[in-house]
């Protein structure tokens, strides 16, 4: 799988960095507006709707409309991962359906004094690539996917720090 990475240090503790990445409003913060996020439905794991923090096992129903063009792309991602510990934490999710064959996001986040390092790792399969024959046009096309994950998540972390700091 293709891989992005981003990494940014805000001036704020890892509780509060932590607590603000842990709600569904914290990824309506920081999702860019032109991205034109809908939250559509979040289900706990206990098929709560709309709990407070995302857990293990919540479900969000997303879509989106990049740059306000063409239909809206709907997205399904599961929390499949979530620890914290002394100075770090983490949770991951993962589309179960959408606009990629494979695409997990893993969310980290580390305490440096009263500041914390956020770091957002995407591991992902462009779709067709698991077609015959495609894999070559997907080599191709996957440094051209960076671009859009370097400008969404350099927005997004400077939202974070807007936000928090």
């Amino acid at each position: 799988m293709a891989t992005y990475e981003r990494r940014t240090t805000i001036d704020a503790p890892l509780a509060d960095v932590w607590a603000f990445h842990s709600r569904v409003e914290g990824l309506e913060a920081v999702t860019p507006d032109w991205m034109h996020l809908r939250v559509e439905a979040v289900l706990g794991p206990d098929g709560e709707r709309d709990p407070d923090v995302l857990e293990t096992g919540t479900e969000l129903a997303l879509s989106i409309r990049p740059l306000g063009v063409g239909p809206r792309q709907h997205w399904t991602s599961l929390i499949t991962d979530r620890e914290r510990s002394d100075g770090s934490a983490s949770f991951r999710d993962e589309m179960i359906r959408g606009p990629f064959d494979r695409w997990e996001h893993t969310h980290s986040f580390f305490a440096d004094g009263e500041r914390t390092v956020l770091r957002d790792r995407v591991a992902y399969e462009l779709p067709g690539s698991d077609v015959a024959g495609v894999g070559r046009l997907t080599d191709v096309a996957t440094p051209f996917s960076t671009v859009g994950f370097e400008a969404m998540f350099r927005e997004r972390h400077r939202l974070t720090k807007a936000r928090l700091e």
